[in-house]
């Protein structure tokens, strides 16, 4: 490394640490009794929905929500397009799907092992009992939960990266945004955030992710352990 070790990684954690995917095409199928193909097309419409409704957000036009209540909002449309009807509690259950996403395989001993030597916390535009949740499942020990609940905001807008800095006590250079979108750690980098990306090609579906980035990064790694063994 050329320049001081950071003092602190924070990390994306939708795509970049669990299979977001997987985990809400599963529930799909439980809960609506779809088929696989089906589930994945659900998921997948509701995922492209996920930034429009962050937008309104980040431009003012509502006040800032939980992101379990912006997917809750677009779950109403995704169903009512896909020709499905679900009550109440199903639509409940199907939101905290998204709280019950498994991690990629290489994330909870990389974690493990960065939590050695640095801060660590998620700086995701899920909500705080979200990550709380995820963390549970897969076996994470953050230092602190920031990002979008604890800047009032969404990414990629640059207060919600100073905001994950300043809860540390970091000055932005020594600390390390971690992703899988080229998208975020450009943001990242405009907030004077160091960036590392982890490639996560099957995000989308087979060959549908990123598998390296499309900006400049300080770290490129084909996976979160590769990440690890990369900062020693």
């Amino acid at each position: 490394m050329d320049e001081a070790p950071p003092r602190a990684l924070i990390f994306d954690v939708f795509g970049t640490l669990v299979d977001w995917r997987s985990g809400v095409a599963r529930e799909l199928i439980s809960r609506l009794h779809v088929s696989l193909e089906e589930a994945h097309a659900l998921a997948d419409a509701w995922r492209d929905e996920y930034q429009p409704a962050m937008a309104q957000v980040r431009e003012g036009r509502i006040p800032y929500c939980k992101l379990d209540a912006l997917h809750s909002r677009n779950l109403d449309r995704v169903l009512e397009r896909f020709g499905h009807d679900a009550d109440e509690a199903t639509r409940r259950e199907l939101t905290l799907a998204w709280h019950r996403l498994d991690a990629w395989p290489d994330v909870t001993p990389a974690l493990a092992r960065l939590r050695e030597r640095f801060l660590l916390a998620p700086c995701s535009n899920g909500n705080i009992s979200l990550m709380v949740d995820l963390a549970r499942r897969n076996g994470w020990h953050w230092d602190a939960i920031l990002g979008a609940e604890h800047a009032r905001d969404y990414k990629p807008k640059l207060e919600v990266y100073r905001a994950a800095c300043d809860a540390f006590d970091c000055a932005p250079h020594e600390v390390v945004m971690v992703a899988a979108h080229s998208s975020d750690l450009e943001a990242a980098a405009r907030a004077g955030l160091r960036t590392a990306h982890i490639a996560r090609p099957h995000e989308h579906g087979p060959g549908r992710g990123e598998s390296a980035p499309s900006v400049n990064v300080n770290f490129a790694a084909a996976d979160l352990g590769a990440l690890a063994a990369r900062l020693g």
